[in-house]
């Protein structure tokens, strides 16, 4: 019996099975499943940093930004006292100019969905809202990404025009976001570079935003903290009140 099993095991480990440092996924649900059991109870829940946006024109803007997980993000755009903020709370976007809010988006934020909420948020949950931005968890496929294992989730090896997300195999992080833009006007393409331990999770201290290939945005971190207390306030959009996180 004992030998049978050795032999079972023998064969299955030569026909590829998967292991637990490189599981093989069949769909887009096994790899969100497995992205939340390798963190849940461990990432950090809420994170502030200070961030140099550039624009493609060379300009730059300093933003602090507050994250609690799952779904809530501040950013205070400076001058800190223009009163200039972006808040996401329930899927929602608000949008404030001069300390009052402008407009108001209905929007799942996809970045914050993988690179974060996926820790906290039940899988089922994130299936959903995945589904409902378009993309097909029923296609997945394996390639490689600045040089490490890398699985594609809502493409088809080779399928480079369809929505998808890309996710680091051995860490279970997110690293690449493509989605189709309005008008056929190509692919707008998201990454997650440069990946750090923090706490028990990790942080990508650059996000790269491109349009039909060309680069638009670059997004840099600095000065990044976690497991802090914030007031009950700071992700209400009405009354602004200050981020008292915030020390210019």
């Amino acid at each position: 019996m004992i030998l049978s099993l050795i032999i079972t095991a023998t064969l299955a480990a030569s026909a590829g099975a998967p292991t637990l440092d490189h599981p093989t996924f069949q769909t887009g649900a096994e790899v969100v499943q497995a992205m939340h059991d390798r963190y849940a109870g461990k990432w950090y829940r809420t994170f502030t940093f200070v961030q140099t946006t550039t624009f493609p024109n060379g300009s730059t803007q300093t933003w602090y930004e507050a994250m609690e997980f799952p779904g809530k993000l501040r950013i205070d755009i400076a001058p800190l006292e223009d009163r200039n903020s972006l808040i996401f709370r329930n899927d929602t976007l608000f949008r404030l100019t001069g300390g009052t809010v402008a407009n108001t988006i209905p929007r799942v934020h996809p970045l914050l969905l993988l690179g974060f909420d996926v820790y906290f948020l039940p899988v089922e949950e994130t299936l959903a809202k995945l589904t409902a931005m378009g993309v097909d968890l029923t296609q997945v496929h394996s390639t490689t990404w600045q040089g490490r294992p890398t699985i594609v989730v809502g493409a088809a090896t080779g399928d480079s025009t369809s929505h998808q997300f890309w996710i680091d195999e051995e860490r279970l992080v997110f690293v690449r976001l493509l989605e189709p833009m309005p008008g056929n006007r190509g692919m707008a393409d998201t990454q997650f570079n440069r990946y750090e331990p923090l706490g028990k999770g990790w942080i990508a201290p650059e996000v790269r935003f491109f349009q039909g290939g060309q680069p638009t945005i670059t997004e840099e971190y600095r000065e990044m903290k976690i497991g802090m207390a914030f007031e009950s306030t700071l992700f209400v959009p009405t009354p602004w009140t200050p981020a008292g996180w915030i020390t210019p």
